[in-house]
């Protein structure tokens, strides 16, 4: 197998007539999405060419999906432009990709204009009414192969430019066979998929579906603001896997949205992006005894995830969560300043990574691709290639890793070097306190705690000085009702400043 198009066009022979995806408007079956995707791509290889970029302005739903997969009939790669985004935002993404063409609906069109010329917007609508050429799509398909990239998210960059992950065919097959294997997702499974499609959790939907014949349940957007109505929808729905940011679980259990409805159905929990409180992990298990809960770990860069955990309910977590252990077909190491590889139980490295499921670099970048991909300095016999994630790790005693904090979120305050997650986790054990967040001013040298919960700021920093030495309790302790979140589902520290 060399293209992702081959689980689609394999499903449609098994289960042809089985709703394929839903959102809140419409639903497709596995036979009606490959029509449209087909359709869809036989009229994009009208005007683009292969492995080039289509760049799809659109809310995520079913229309956008086959938008995706028409991208992939025409021999090209997709990427999603957020119409949530600022449109300075959206420029600067479009200066990077220079997409010849841009996909859309009337919803958008404005938009559209200021980033292509008005002849270079193509509408979802007319595409989908396009005849399907079997003798093109056939044509194109013999020239693919399998390092052809099939998707690029845009996430953010050093230089302040954003950075597009180009991932390929390969890469996502590599990935999806060994994950849907892993945490037995088959044709029986709703998948309820909270990620926006321009961030790289969504892959692990779409595609688990696709490979198995699940149906991919898409959550509106709006309801991850309402948890009642939100509870609501993943249970009128039978959601039975939730493969979600850490935020977006914890928006319901902060607020005791499970007190109000158990989504009974939902066997799997498989969560990321963030550092899983684990008040919040034992109020999810709780509620749900039976169900798999799973700690994933990984960047954009090597295609969603390189290591997991399987959370163990008899197990005491009270020092945190580890990230596990990686994939099947993916080596994940620890370097450290030397670029020497840290083999002890308790010594910090860098997390590397190397595989099949490396991406093809970032977007018409080749000076940031040749800083985070590099050849493995553990081998000069051949070529090699990793990815330095820039996060820290380090082995616990039963030999799995535990995540550390970034190489960035490392500070000097007071003249310590101080990991800021670990005061985070501090702060998270403490009685009273949901969710917290610690942010350095460089300029001022001062630590800033936000936190959401009902203890007082004096009774906070009094615990806190009962767990920690002076120098790592922040300087102001800042109450708030809610943690601000990114597009994509983590805390926003820019917003949370501002206030």
């Amino acid at each position: 197998m060399y293209n992702v198009l081959e689980w689609l066009e394999k499903s449609v022979d098994l289960y042809a007539e089985k709703t394929a995806v839903i959102d809140e408007n419409s639903s497709l079956t596995y036979a009606e999405l490959m029509e449209n995707s087909r359709r869809i791509g036989s009229a994009l290889s009208d005007y683009a060419r292969m492995r080039t970029p289509i760049a799809v302005l659109a809310d995520k739903g079913t229309d956008t999906l086959s938008t995706f997969l028409g991208s992939a009939y025409a021999g090209c790669f997709y990427v999603l432009l957020n119409p949530e985004l600022p449109i300075v935002r959206l420029t600067q993404v479009q200066s990077v990709l220079e997409a010849e063409y841009i996909v859309t609906d009337e919803k958008y069109v404005d938009i559209a204009k200021s980033l292509v010329s008005e002849e270079k917007i193509l509408f979802i609508e007319d595409l989908k009414k396009h005849s399907i050429n079997e003798e093109g799509l056939r044509d194109i398909r013999m020239k693919a192969v399998d390092t052809d990239p099939l998707y690029a998210n845009f996430t953010s960059g050093s230089t302040g430019v954003p950075k597009g992950v180009v991932v390929s065919h390969r890469s996502v097959i590599d990935f999806i066979n060994v994950f849907t294997e892993l945490f037995s997702i088959g044709e029986e499974d709703r998948i309820g998929n909270q990620a926006p499609f321009d961030f790289d959790v969504s892959v692990k939907d779409i595609y688990s579906s696709l490979k198995t014949g699940a149906t991919l349940v898409i959550v509106p957007r709006p309801l991850f603001s309402k948890p009642v109505e939100l509870l609501d929808y993943i249970c009128d729905n039978k959601v039975t896997t939730m493969i979600w940011a850490v935020s977006a679980l914890c928006l319901i259990s902060t607020f005791h949205g499970l007190d109000y409805k158990v989504p009974e159905t939902v066997n799997k929990i498989l969560f990321s992006g963030e550092v899983m409180p684990l008040k919040h992990l034992n109020s999810w298990m709780e509620h749900l005894p039976n169900a798999t809960f799973v700690n994933l770990y990984g960047p954009t860069e090597i295609t969603c995830n390189c290591t997991y955990h399987i959370i163990d309910r008899n197990r005491d977590y009270s020092d945190g969560v580890p990230i596990g252990n990686a994939f099947p077909n993916e080596h994940v190491f620890l370097l450290d300043d030397t670029d020497a590889e840290v083999t002890e139980q308790g010594k910090a490295g860098e997390i590397c990574v190397r595989g099949t499921a490396l991406a093809l670099g970032y977007y018409r970048a080749k000076e940031q691709t040749d800083k985070h991909f590099v050849q493995n300095p553990l081998n000069d016999r051949y070529i090699d290639m990793i990815y330095r994630t820039g996060d820290l790790g380090k082995y616990n005693a039963k030999g799995e890793i535990s995540f550390c904090g970034r190489k960035d979120f490392q500070i000097k305050h007071m003249g310590h070097r101080i990991e800021l997650e670990e005061v985070e986790a501090a702060m998270a054990q403490i009685e009273g306190v949901e969710r917290v967040c610690c942010i350095f001013d460089d300029i001022k040298s001062k630590l800033y705690g936000f936190y959401v919960g009902d203890i007082d700021k004096k009774e906070l920093h009094g615990k806190m000085s009962e767990k920690l030495p002076i120098f790592m309790i922040p300087n102001a302790l800042r109450k708030v009702d809610e943690m601000p979140l990114t597009k994509n589902g983590k805390i926003d520290r820019k917003a949370l400043m501002a206030r």
